[in-house]
């Protein structure tokens, strides 16, 4: 008896440290257990499959899809994902069994910017569905056949300044454009990007005194290219995707502490929160503010129905404006210079092309939106073809609301489910020689599109979570090429490095931009 009392000390410690140790093997493994049965690759403690994405970027997918299977683990840190990669298994998840995985999981990157959670992307349940009835009435094809006039304004203004065998960084004039399309119809704002020889300094108004365009894209874009999906990102998110529940603490010191990249983010993001509620601020005031964009529009149904005056407050509207300016300008902005690229790389498909665009009338006939859906079936193909050769959102995100059995797996409430488009898009049973851009394959006369899994190519989503912007952007981006082509052609810059460099965050980028020479026709 004697012993146990002088030994009590150690024997607590004992116990303390094996307590310590077996809630830190809990933490670790709990999300594991109940996926468990689902096949995927041994993990590292923490890190979780981080190394191999770290060794493959977003082609890892790829890679195990074909170890494991159409459906398998991926731990994303502490965090597993449940990969689906089957045009079958993604029209369950997305359509077929909505309700039950109605919302999306918000990642590591999404969790440390505020900004970015309020929005339709990530808004959940009923908030969501109110939010979305309301901003697909602004989608009308009567709203968006007039926006064509805007759109060619902006893309005769971008274009104009190019010269005979110049060298040029096409991506970044395309997201300059995109982004003053989607300034002037989501915020009815000149941004005045893509105007040529423009400093980018010029105040706008709507913006407020003393606001310049210039310091409102810069946020915007250092806001946007900061949600990483790896290693690269703030010490926050990197902390999200090891250990989840000290995130937000972590996010809260660091940014307080100057020069920390979590201080930079967060800092930007106030800037971009005040602009943005300042600008609806003014518009709302306004008593004539009519239907010209899509604030405007928000703010009418907002007056009109108390439904969407309950679900959109200042805050969330200015998120929901915000993200379509995110929307409508990285994603846009990206396809067209997929195809623009691709194109110059295939002589053969640059013709064909060519030929369709001039067989269309005069080069000054701007097409109305009606002849954008009906009179250019190859230009569709060759968008297609450009969208799956380089698609934008490799990954789209979904979480169960209750247990839901998915692929023969029964799935425990809370699980993220993730769709791997990317892996969808690169598979041979349903696109022959991957790895080939090939429009034709688009041909709904082609042996190959009617065999297709109808799901097989979803680059905007799928089921009710789709994208509702869809639309608005292939409008866009056929107007923008239709007009570039009649003008110019393009090829590979010499200074274009082969093959292309891609960045992997919330949406695919390219690291080192889209170089191309201008030739102009004659």
């Amino acid at each position: 008896m004697e012993w146990f009392f002088t030994s009590f000390p150690m024997v607590s410690t004992i116990f303390t440290v094996l307590a310590l140790v077996g809630l830190l093997v809990v933490y670790l493994y709990g999300p594991y257990w109940g996926v468990r049965r689902v096949p995927g690759p041994p993990t590292i403690p923490f890190l979780g499959h981080l190394p191999l994405m770290a060794k493959y970027g977003p082609g890892v997918f790829s890679i195990l899809a074909k170890q494991y299977g159409p459906i398998f683990r991926f731990h994303m840190g502490r965090q597993p994902l449940i990969i689906v990669a089957d045009p079958e298994l993604c029209k369950e998840v997305g359509i077929k069994k909505f309700k039950d995985i109605p919302n999306r999981s918000i990642p590591s990157p999404i969790k440390s910017s505020p900004l970015h959670q309020k929005g339709l992307f990530f808004t959940r349940d009923s908030r969501w569905s109110a939010m979305r009835n309301t901003i697909l009435s602004v989608y009308q094809p009567s709203h968006l056949a007039s926006l064509v006039p805007t759109m060619q304004t902006y893309i005769d203004s971008a274009t104009q300044n190019f010269h005979d065998e110049e060298d040029i960084t096409f991506s970044n004039l395309s997201l300059k454009l995109a982004t003053d399309v989607i300034g002037q119809a989501a915020f009815g704002v000149d941004f005045g990007l893509s105007k040529p020889q423009s400093s980018n300094t010029d105040s706008v108004r709507n913006l407020g005194e003393n606001v310049e365009v210039s310091d409102f894209i810069s946020q915007h874009i250092y806001s946007t290219t900061q949600l990483k999906m790896d290693l690269t990102g703030s010490f926050s998110i990197i902390i999200g995707l090891l250990l989840p529940t000290l995130q937000e603490p972590f996010r809260q010191i660091l940014k307080r502490i100057p020069g920390t990249m979590d201080w930079k983010v967060d800092r930007t993001n106030r800037i971009l929160s005040s602009k943005l509620d300042e600008i609806v601020s003014k518009r709302m005031q306004e008593k004539n503010r009519g239907s010209k964009d899509f604030l405007s529009q928000i703010l009418s149904a907002r007056e009109s129905q108390q439904e969407s005056k309950n679900v959109f407050s200042p805050d969330y509207i200015s998120a929901v404006t915000y993200e379509h300016l995110l929307a409508g300008s990285a994603t846009t902005a990206f396809t067209l210079s997929s195809v623009v690229y691709l194109v110059a790389g295939h002589p053969e498909v640059a013709k064909k092309l060519l030929a369709e665009i001039d067989g269309f009338g005069p080069h000054d006939l701007v097409p109305t939106a009606h002849d954008l859906q009906n009179k250019f079936p190859y230009l569709d193909q060759v968008i297609k073809e450009a969208m799956r050769f380089y698609i934008v959102s490799p990954l789209v995100a979904r979480e169960t609301s209750k247990e839901v059995e998915i692929g023969g797996y029964l799935l425990p409430k809370g699980t993220w489910v993730w769709l791997a488009l990317g892996v969808l898009a690169k598979d041979p049973k349903n696109f022959p020689e991957p790895d080939k851009f090939k429009p034709e394959r688009f041909d709904p006369n082609c042996e190959e599109e009617k065999r297709r899994h109808p799901y097989a190519l979803i680059p905007f989503g799928i089921g009710p979570r789709s994208c509702i912007g869809q639309k608005f952007s292939l409008q866009e981006i056929k107007l923008s090429l239709i007009h570039l082509y009649r003008k110019y052609t393009f090829q590979h810059s010499p200074s274009m490095e082969k093959p292309l460099q891609l960045e992997y965050g919330i949406v695919l980028n390219f690291k080192h931009g889209v170089k191309l020479r201008v030739t102009m026709r004659t």
